[in-house]
């Protein structure tokens, strides 16, 4: 009984340590958990210092986090990514990009000139080789190599790539 009412004694002790490291991790991760997680933690120390037991600092500890994480923190994260940038970089703005085969590409290899002016190893996503001169789109990007297939209609690539 003696250790109980030591652990309720020292319980801010605690509360204080757990606060810290999950505002230290929210500073690494900028997700908004650990902050929502670290203001449970804050509701914790309250109800402690108000002469609450151990087992209703942890309940109310973890509703007002569970809450948070709930009501706050998607609003936050909305606004927090309202600034960046919508372009798509690196492979994410590969995939869908239409291209040209350069030469034949078949599931094996090939090459294509993409509507950026890489020229880059191609497989065909299917079984079929695509002769040069075909209109391809990107579907895939493995490594350094993009997997292509055929264009239905020519006329977008003509747009991308005027004769």
């Amino acid at each position: 009984m003696e250790l109980i009412q030591n652990i309720e004694q020292f319980a801010w002790i605690g509360w204080i340590v757990l606060i810290l490291v999950f505002f230290t991790i929210e500073t690494l991760t900028l997700e908004m958990t650990f902050l929502m997680l670290g203001l449970g933690g804050v509701a914790g120390l309250a109800s402690d210092f108000a002469g609450a037991p151990l087992w209703l600092q942890v309940i109310i500890a973890a509703a007002v986090a569970a809450l948070l994480l709930l009501v706050l923190r998607p609003p936050l994260l909305r606004r927090l990514r309202r600034g960046e940038d919508p372009a798509l970089s690196n492979i994410d703005a590969l995939r869908g990009m239409l291209g040209v085969v350069v030469s034949t590409v078949g599931p094996m290899g090939g090459q294509v000139r993409l509507a950026n002016g890489e020229t880059w190893t191609a497989r065909a996503a299917t079984a079929i080789e695509i002769t040069p001169g075909v209109a391809v789109t990107v579907t895939l990007i493995d490594g350094a190599t993009a997997i292509v297939q055929p264009v239905e209609t020519t006329q977008a690539i003509q747009e991308d790539f005027p004769a």
